[in-house]
């Protein structure tokens, strides 16, 4: 099986971020930048994938040339080989403009490297903007079969089984290849880099693929929906505590608080 993992390059999640006083916008000067939760779940699963099996896993990314660091990341724990997408106003796209950009890009590198990708990966959502929109919007693009929210995938004769994660359980799913499936949390963790791997992945050549290169012109008049604007959420007031010692005391007090808060 041939993959394609979709990466997003966003803040660290583990860093708490507030906004800038001056510019109103995220300060992101102590997040270093990382590839997004779900999407290093995908290329777990995707390498773990080829390992049981066979074939490749590369990457893709649509930003600015920094995301090269992103993808030489993903080689150290398994890919193959990257390519990023980065023009003028490629950082500031909507879902749609994304996926868009990535079917071309998945068109462009199966002619590059003379391959057809059996399965095109997504996270489920990025940890920043959260919105879960582009692997569906991909799918429909591409006029593929989509499932959502997989925690697993194995072969089987005529394409693959899929295990998706729901509210009440798990589904199970076979559908045809090539096909597009988003991915949530399996029950691993990604796995780490070497040393040796990381040394070998600094070397990697990230090529960089223009919108002339995919064929794209006048993006940006393309955009559907815009950001107006940031704001941090209210902080909660501190709770009030109960410090009757006879439950009896202690429920009264509840009671009459939640009576005074209209909350009966």
């Amino acid at each position: 099986m041939e993959f394609l993992v979709c990466v997003k390059q966003v803040p660290d999640d583990s860093v708490e971020i507030h906004l800038n006083p001056e510019t109103s916008t995220p300060d992101l000067s102590q997040a270093d930048p990382e590839a997004g939760a779900f999407d290093t779940y995908a290329e777990e699963l995707a390498v773990r994938f080829i390992e049981e099996n066979e074939g490749s896993v590369t990457v893709v990314s649509v930003g600015t040339e920094d995301n090269k660091t992103c993808i030489k990341n993903s080689i150290a724990v398994g890919a193959s080989s990257g390519y990023v997408v980065a023009d003028e106003g490629t950082d500031c796209l909507d879902s749609a403009q994304v996926a868009d950009l990535l079917a071309a890009a998945a068109a462009k590198i199966e002619e590059q490297e003379g391959k057809k990708f059996d399965i095109i990966l997504c996270g489920k959502e990025s940890t920043d903007a959260i919105g879960g929109q582009v692997g569906p919007l991909l799918a429909e693009k591409l006029n593929l079969p989509l499932v959502e929210n997989a925690v697993e995938i194995t072969s089987v004769d005529g394409g693959i089984s899929v295990k998706q994660e729901t509210d009440t359980g798990f589904m199970m799913y076979e559908i045809a290849t090539p096909a597009v499936v988003t991915i949530s949390k399996p029950d691993y963790d990604p796995r780490y880099p070497t040393i040796r791997s990381k040394m070998a992945a600094r070397k990697a050549k990230i090529p960089t693929l223009s919108l002339s290169d995919l064929g794209i012109t006048d993006l940006a008049s393309e955009a559907k929906i815009s950001s107006l604007g940031f704001e941090e959420p209210k902080k909660r007031q501190a709770g009030i505590k109960i410090n009757e010692t006879e439950a009896e005391e202690a429920v009264k007090k509840a009671m009459d608080q939640m009576i005074a808060d209209k909350a009966l």
